[in-house]
């Protein structure tokens, strides 16, 4: 069985007991194909995946059944549909913007944003590697190797090598990525606005010929010791008041989360999170008219009401908003605002965004993820094909969103508010449209799709949306099912 468990580690899954047990009685070949099938999301292979993919005719014949979990075994479920108590789960908000914002938008608050998120990473980078401070770096420095914590201020390219510019409150220096070192490829990698530590070698005079970089990164995250119970459900992007919103991929989820589930699943959920765009909103970009249903914001959010009144009221839903919705653009966004808070049911909790809350004991960072955009535009291999390999930049970097001035508009605060100073249990972000599930030193990422169709701006942009799928947490072991509503 061990050789069996090494098969899937080293594809970077993980095996379930159950699914371990059905796969023992399986060839060397038929496992190896059974991986090759695996959806490159997938984080944990549950004896449901196995079985699913071992009996294909079995799949087909139950295509029309309401989640992936329904496909592959006979669970004995009760007689009448359990009633929603929410699992005795237990929702805290830590952390978020609303009714805290400061900025005026005065020097001094650019200069107190950028000092604060420099502060907070410096001391994170400080328990990584001892550094000192860029205005030391004299004549006595000349030929010796040095460490400096700092601010990249600019990025530019020469024939011969990479040149960024570093800052720290003391003064800058030039830190130059020779093609021929080895932390060059690494260097590909920087972005604007993010604070990194450099070791390498001061000619004193003001440049250190690079030999590494050191991100503030997190360190491996150990299982969680707090017993937690109950399930999560994550969504984002619903997108009500679009001619694209999918209404009976959304009936076919109410059905299911009130309890028409033979697996019984259902019955374990007590909290769902929804990651921003609640409705398409008006203006958001050129033509949008056109793909409206509803032309009205506030009946937008009147029927995302009454949609989500539909879930079972003992059910716990935490609300963020995203760049569709009736809040500022300008990031971090407050809650919605309380006229359109009054139109949900009491079950709905409003949070702004990025926020931060617990379910269970759980660390949650729920942040819609417009930075992704810059993220694919700035670092070689992300593509939004696969978001959560953006989400794992964002935690190596211990910010949400390091790049300031591109696409998202960021309100300098006198606190920096993406800096992800503690490791959460999860990272939660939509925007993109696609799914993207992947575990990230001890913490688990995801980015949960849309119950939108592909818009004309998507086709444009040669983005390929995968609706109507929804992540499923069991909060006291932390896996991750995917349940498909399409």
């Amino acid at each position: 069985m061990l050789e069996i468990v090494q098969m899937f580690a080293e594809r970077g899954y993980q095996l379930t007991p159950e699914a371990l047990e059905i796969l023992s009685k399986k060839d060397t070949g038929s496992i190896d194909h059974l991986i090759s099938s695996l959806d490159a999301s997938t984080v944990v292979v549950s004896a449901e995946h196995v079985l699913s993919l071992l009996d294909g005719e079995g799949g087909k014949a139950a295509k029309n059944v309401r989640t992936e979990y329904q496909m592959v075994k006979e669970i004995s479920a009760t007689s009448c549909a359990p009633e929603q108590t929410g699992s005795g789960v237990e929702v805290e908000v830590l952390r978020e913007i609303t009714g805290r914002s400061t900025c005026l938008g005065n020097y001094s608050d650019f200069v107190k944003y950028f000092r604060d998120r420099y502060a907070k990473i410096h001391d994170l980078l400080s328990r990584r590697m001892s550094s000192r401070p860029i205005e030391s770096l004299g004549a006595q420095t000349a030929g010796r190797e040095v460490s400096v914590i700092g601010m990249i201020m600019d990025i530019r390219n020469t024939s011969r090598a990479r040149v960024v510019e570093l800052e720290d409150p003391t003064g800058m220096v030039t830190v130059l990525f020779a093609r021929e070192s080895p932390a060059y490829e690494d260097s590909m990698l920087l972005v604007t606005d993010e604070v990194v530590g450099i070791t390498g070698t001061s000619d004193g005079k003001g440049r250190i010929f690079a030999k590494s970089i050191v991100w503030p990164d997190l360190e491996a995250q150990p299982q969680p010791l707090t017993a937690a119970s109950g399930g999560a459900l994550f969504l984002s992007d619903l997108h009500v008041g679009s001619r694209k919103f999918m209404r009976e991929t959304w009936n076919r989820f109410v059905s299911w989360i009130s309890g028409e589930d033979p697996t019984g699943l259902s019955s374990n959920v007590g909290c769902i999170v929804i990651a921003g765009d609640i409705v398409d909103g008006i203006g958001v970009y050129p033509g949008q008219e056109d793909e409206l249903e509803i032309k009205d914001i506030y009946e937008q959010y009147q029927l995302a009401a009454d949609l989500i009144s539909e879930i079972p009221s003992g059910i716990k839903i935490v609300i963020s908003p995203g760049n569709h919705d009736i809040v500022r653009q300008a990031e971090p966004q407050p809650a919605l605002p309380k006229e359109i808070q009054s139109l949900f049911s009491s079950n709905v909790i409003f949070v702004g965004n990025p926020s931060w809350i617990t379910i269970s004991s759980r660390p949650v960072l729920i942040y819609h993820g417009r930075s992704i955009d810059d993220f694919v535009l700035k670092v070689p291999g992300l593509s939004y094909r696969e978001p959560e390999l953006a989400m794992v930049e964002m935690l190596r970097r211990r910010h949400l969103c390091p790049i300031y001035g591109n696409r998202v508009s960021v309100a300098p605060e006198v606190e920096d508010h993406y800096v992800i100073d503690r490791p959460p249990a999860i990272l939660h972000c939509g925007h993109v449209h696609v799914v993207g599930i992947t575990r990230y030193k001890g913490v688990t990422l995801i980015n949960s799709g849309t119950w939108q169709g592909q818009t004309e701006f998507q086709k444009k942009m040669n983005i390929q949306p995968t609706p109507g799928i929804v992540p499923h947490v069991d909060l006291s072991t932390m896996k991750v099912r995917k349940l498909r509503f399409t």
